[in-house]
């Protein structure tokens, strides 16, 4: 039975507490601890979610190797130079 405890002894303190708080509180604070519990199964869901498309990514690095148009050619720069030195 509980450890101890009957159910009429638990009536009786769930009377007391009705007494106490009144009907509308109770329903209140039910109506809040339900919101709450769907709030945070939202989230660990959520939570869920982005771990599942953190996993589908490669988890290397992506490096994109882009070279700017405006390199410099040293050899093209000698090949000019050299053909203003003959024209000279």
């Amino acid at each position: 039975m509980l450890g101890g405890i009957s159910i009429w002894q638990l009536l009786i303190v769930l009377g007391i507490i009705i007494l106490i708080f009144g009907t509308k509180k109770l329903r209140n604070v039910g109506t809040d601890l339900g919101g709450a519990i769907k709030g945070f199964k939202k989230a660990v869901h959520e939570e869920d979610k982005d771990d599942e498309k953190k996993d589908a990514e490669p988890s290397h690095a992506k490096v994109a190797h882009e070279e700017p148009g405006n390199t410099y050619d040293v050899q093209a720069e000698k090949e000019r130079a050299a053909r203003n030195e003959e024209r000279k």
